[in-house]
């Protein structure tokens, strides 16, 4: 069923919930509608979990709520959701490493066991594509040294420096840990898809940019 709002630009629909009276959510909705499916397969990438992956975007989504009336639109809607998205996915992240309990799913042994190795069913609904499954295949492959900082960078667009900052990492450190993630994607996508050139660079954009 069409909605009001389906055709409305996002900084549009960003002015009607920001003026909205109480209980009024039906451009938020709409707004939640359009990035849903980005927002959720970004918290998937960056968590190697589908399980915490919905719980991540609904937290996203209810921050982006209660902050939007100090959203000034200086960058575009999706941008300022992103970095919620990462500030949110980062921190979550960082909890996980202090779980005493917790498995470490980089550790060579929880890689090599057969059941790491299979792709979820709930990866499947993430992307509608051959080549998105198989970039989600190769990034749940990396460690998350190397995968966080590579997201940050070429999906989300944050500077070297800004990378630098949310990891609490020097900068010479994450040039390096990006320039790794950026070989480290190519062999491993090259690997599973037998390119040997072309499509891996669906993800990694921008080498050679300034900072």
């Amino acid at each position: 069923m069409a909605h009001e709002y389906d055709s409305v630009a996002d900084d549009v629909l960003v002015e009607t919930v920001q003026e909205a009276g109480a209980g009024d959510l039906r451009a938020f909705e709409v707004l939640v509608q359009r990035h849903r499916g980005r927002i959720l397969a970004n918290c998937r990438y960056m968590t190697r979990s589908p399980d915490d992956a919905e719980d991540l975007a609904q937290e996203v989504f209810t921050r982006a709520f209660f902050g939007i009336k100090s959203f000034r639109g200086q960058a575009a809607f999706g941008t300022w959701l992103q970095r919620i998205k990462v500030n949110h996915c980062i921190n979550f992240l960082k909890k996980r490493q202090r779980q005493p309990d917790r498995v470490d799913a980089d550790a060579p042994a929880v890689q090599a066991h057969e059941a790491m190795r299979r792709e979820p069913k709930a990866e499947r609904r993430l992307v509608a594509t051959e080549e998105g499954v198989q970039i989600e295949a190769v990034l749940d492959s990396m460690s998350e040294t190397l995968r966080v900082p590579l997201l940050m960078r070429d999906l989300d667009g944050f500077s070297y420096q800004e990378i630098a900052e949310h990891l609490q990492i020097g900068l010479s450190a994450v040039k390096m840990r990006i320039k790794r993630a950026r070989e480290e994607f190519r062999e491993r996508y090259q690997e599973l898809t037998g390119v040997a050139e072309g499509n891996e660079d669906a993800l990694i954009e921008g080498e050679g940019e300034g900072e």
